[in-house]
């Protein structure tokens, strides 16, 4: 009974989630930009993390059961990591990594969400990190999964996926969906109303 009452919820939300039904909302992106220094650096010290590449541009097949898996590995993710900045987990400014005791900022939790739907199945191009600029003007990472009904914000800021045009962020940049170690412009030209986010 438990099971069967999570299924309906899981199939409602698929249903109802923003974006979902007008779909198909792709972010365009511009040509070769400058890659974030912490990932120059991260992919200096796991070089792995830059090597990924993809011959299939096609986004992938949203599917019923890879929406609740999206649904259900940010919101893991959202609970199982504190948010702290790299300046009380590390000294430093910046610094990309992956959680570490159970703490991180907004690239470690988007690296722990990649990490874990490339587990599930999910090809390295559909899951690019995207560098954004929040409505206060401070900047933010969030995983972009890229799929056949348009693209998907995972964020640590918001417990639910959005469709990226439903969020209040300026995109600027992300990982291109050929190869994870280029970083590619994006054109976001839609009409943005000022609203609060909280900070991580």
């Amino acid at each position: 009974m438990g099971q069967t009452y999570k299924t309906l919820l899981i199939a409602a939300a698929f249903t109802l989630v923003p974006g979902i039904a007008s779909a198909n909302s792709f972010m365009a992106s511009g040509g070769r930009t400058t890659q974030p220094v912490g990932h120059y650096e991260l992919c200096q010290q796991m070089p792995d993390e830059c090597r990924q590449t993809t011959s299939a541009r096609k986004p992938v097949d949203l599917t019923r059961g890879l929406w609740a898996k999206i649904v259900e590995i940010n919101n893991l993710v959202n609970t199982m990591v504190a948010p702290r900045t790299d300046q009380d987990i590390w000294g430093v400014e910046e610094r990309w990594s992956y959680p570490v005791d159970g703490i991180g900022d907004c690239e470690d939790y988007v690296l722990e969400k990649r990490r874990q739907l490339m587990k599930a199945g999910v090809p390295a191009g559909n899951l690019l990190i995207t560098v954004v600029r929040q409505p206060n003007g401070d900047g933010h990472a969030v995983l972009t999964a890229r799929t056949s009904l348009g693209d998907f914000v995972l964020d640590n800021l918001e417990p639910r996926v959005l469709a990226w045009e439903d969020t209040q962020y300026r995109f600027l940049k992300r990982q291109s969906d050929q190869h994870s170690g280029v970083w590619v412009s994006i054109e976001d030209d839609r009409q943005m109303l000022v609203g609060s986010v909280r900070r991580n």
